[in-house]
């Protein structure tokens, strides 16, 4: 079945050539996009949606959550907000209830936060395990994962168990872990950073992820400067994710892994993705990552919810594009594109159609899967100029109607 959408006052296509058409309408064949173009010249198709003068986008593309726990971390967050500073070890607390929560229950925790962001317009998620710290834990967290996500990553690295030597850790994360996760995750992930991993113990682990075949992600510079960047550009990492506190230096080597990328064709060798979580930022109250000089500079930028129970509980990923445009001084369009094209980027799925069959995903252009976000308003811009109101109208998740 063909369904034209019709009657679109703004659509901001997010493809290489950056559209933005008003008067226009799309016609969705299946789970694909078929056609784009003024509503005026709209090809017939077997049932038609009046957009009625809304704005579309495409579905957004969060690249970055942890939805696989269970818990709460309602007393850490107060102490945060009486002035108690951020440290990687409130990451124990979710490893305990989440070890002790069923397969079941933490399937359906999973799947009830994968609907409320899609409820939102999230069309297309990324998720990762490193809350379950053991072999058996994690490889099930993977499982679920899985199932839950459309991409899954590695977190075995997360932190080091209380009461273990991290060294010994390591090579249990790089050994019997991997081999346990490696069937259901596309990605591995390390939290370089003080209070979680040094810069040789989170080599070790990019490294032996690589040689298993997967693709490389870094939590890096969040809690100050540090390694994270130098390393993830050092490993040809997809992205590096929170960068808070850059140095020049940082700035510079993130600009010159896009050398190799041709932005009009979207073509070539991709870089590392600086990946910004700004409701993290927000709610842990460090300085927000520096998104305009990033882009100015060359970089490539994603925003993300960075979804998790401590640091970030939110799958909304129009927050943070309203926080990127209030707050971080980008534009409404920068911001949509670092929450639909640019989380894309981050994932590889911003290109045609893979040899599995899967197609691409954060920008409107024909061939691309059909994900959808109306938005109940006449423009992108209300994302920010009414920030927090549920702008959300209508989904379309790889065709299907989702809300």
């Amino acid at each position: 079945m063909s369904l034209l959408i019709t009657n679109i006052a703004e659509l901001m296509t997010q493809d290489l050539e950056h559209r933005v058409l008003t008067d226009a309408a799309v016609v969705i064949d299946g789970e694909r996009i078929a056609w784009i173009g003024p509503a005026a010249s709209a090809p017939a198709a077997d049932d038609a949606v009046d957009a009625g003068r809304r704005a579309l986008l495409p579905g957004w593309v969060d690249s970055h959550t942890h939805l696989l726990f269970a818990g709460d971390r309602t007393a850490e967050f107060e102490a945060r907000m009486a002035g108690e500073s951020y440290s990687a070890g409130g990451i124990a607390v979710t490893v305990d209830a989440t070890r002790a929560t069923s397969d079941f229950d933490l399937t359906r925790l999973a799947m009830g936060r994968v609907a409320e962001a899609v409820s939102q317009g999230t069309t297309y998620m990324e998720t990762k395990t490193g809350y379950g710290l053991d072999v058996e834990q994690e490889a099930r967290s993977a499982r679920i994962a899985s199932t839950a996500a459309d991409q899954a990553t590695y977190l075995g690295a997360h932190l080091v168990p209380a009461g273990q030597d991290a060294d010994a850790y390591t090579d249990l994360v790089c050994g019997p872990m991997l081999s346990a996760v490696r069937p259901y995750v596309q990605w591995a992930d390390v939290f370089c950073e003080k209070g979680a991993f040094t810069e040789d113990q989170s080599r070790r682990v990019l490294q032996a992820c690589r040689d298993a075949g997967l693709g490389l992600r870094v939590h890096g510079n969040q809690l100050g400067e540090g390694p994270g960047v130098r390393l993830a550009v050092e490993v040809g990492a997809a992205s590096v994710d929170h960068v808070n506190y850059l140095a020049g230096a940082d700035v510079e080597a993130l600009a010159g892994t896009w050398s190799g990328w041709d932005p009009a064709s979207g073509t070539g060798v991709r870089g590392t993705m600086a990946t910004c979580l700004p409701a993290c930022d927000l709610s842990t109250r460090q300085p927000l990552a520096p998104a305009r000089a990033l882009l100015d500079a060359g970089v490539q930028v994603a925003l993300a919810s960075n979804c998790n129970p401590g640091t970030s509980y939110t799958s909304s990923m129009a927050y943070c594009v309203a926080t990127a445009v209030l707050q971080m001084k980008l534009s409404v369009h920068e911001a949509v594109r670092a929450a639909t094209y640019g989380g894309a980027l981050a994932l590889h799925k911003d290109r045609g159609t893979d040899a599995d069959g899967q197609r691409a995903v954060g920008s409107i252009a024909v061939g691309h899967r059909a994900d959808l976000h109306l938005l109940n308003a006449p423009s992108a811009t209300h994302l920010a100029y009414r920030p927090g109101m549920p702008l959300t109208y209508a989904v379309w998740r790889a065709g299907v109607r989702a809300r």
